[in-house]
């Protein structure tokens, strides 16, 4: 009996001594975050494209795109590379008389071809349809590129049909 004395008077005076606390729990770890900037999908540039997703705005187009799905120009200095971010991209408008290019760490250039079969062109630049696309300055080539749309897939484990191991 006197050990639950003993014990219960040693509870009572440690639930005593304690100050009960008014503030939050996390309260000041909530208050460092910084607002909005570390969410995923806040990003949204001055026309509301979601970099974080991928999208850039097509002054073509007029809405957000995702460049890296038109047609992939590499550059001439380093060959094909892997570092997709110094590719630049080419969209183009329905009819095909203007070609909008979005070019690495830059913002795009639109180039407008007078007829079918011309290149498209603005000021030194020039998308030439040749063997793919060939985009030049002056009369530097800067991309070359084979026309296709996207990433392409370079090998397989598939074997044709009709062959054997």
């Amino acid at each position: 009996m006197k050990k639950n004395i003993a014990v219960l008077i040693v509870l009572l005076t440690l639930f005593t001594s304690c100050k009960p606390s008014t503030d939050k729990p996390f309260a000041d770890q909530e208050e460092a975050k910084p607002k909005d900037s570390t969410m995923v999908g806040v990003d949204k540039d001055e026309n509301g494209c979601l970099a974080s997703a991928g999208y850039t705005w097509s002054k073509l187009n007029k809405e957000c795109v995702r460049a890296f799905t038109g047609i992939q120009l590499n550059p001439t200095e380093t060959g094909a590379s892997e570092d997709k971010t110094l590719s630049a991209y080419v969209l183009f408008d329905e009819s095909g008389d203007k070609a909008e290019v979005f070019l690495p760490e830059e913002k795009s250039i639109i180039l407008t071809r007078k007829s079918e079969g011309d290149s498209w062109n603005f000021e030194d630049y020039q998308l030439i349809p040749w063997k793919g696309y060939v985009f030049k300055k002056a009369d530097k080539i800067l991309f070359t590129g084979d026309g296709e749309i996207g990433n392409k897939v370079t090998g397989s484990d598939d074997k044709p049909e009709g062959t054997e191991d």
